[in-house]
């Protein structure tokens, strides 16, 4: 099964919050394989942009330190689904762990 995941990212590492990122990798797989990655800038932070964007982009999944409530509620609403709480490492081996089953994610650090 392919997914393209996005990552927010915060120098190399994922970022604590969301919509404040400097960059999302956006990364392709298939087979619970990586196969591709790539590094995009996002737009201006705007409420309710990046749901689009990222949708517009063919993202499936993303996983994320912290996330709104109504973030979360947007992009499931796109059939992209979100994982909270993920620790702050880079970018692959984040979608390593979630393709292996074995992602730890911990407290939403997004107090709203």
């Amino acid at each position: 099964m392919k997914q393209k995941f996005a990552v927010p990212l915060k120098g190399a590492i994922l970022s604590s919050h969301f919509g404040h990122c400097d960059q999302f990798a956006i990364i392709d797989t298939e087979q619970k394989k990586i196969v591709g990655e790539t590094l995009k800038t996002p737009p201006p932070h705007e409420p309710g942009l990046l749901p689009k964007w990222l949708s517009q982009m063919g993202v499936t999944h993303i996983i994320s330190g912290g996330m709104g409530e109504r973030a979360v509620n947007l992009f499931k609403e796109r059939g992209i689904g979100v994982s909270v709480g993920a620790p702050l490492i880079g970018a692959r081996e984040l979608v390593e762990s979630y393709l292996n089953n074995s992602l730890e994610n911990g407290e939403n650090c997004c107090d709203h």
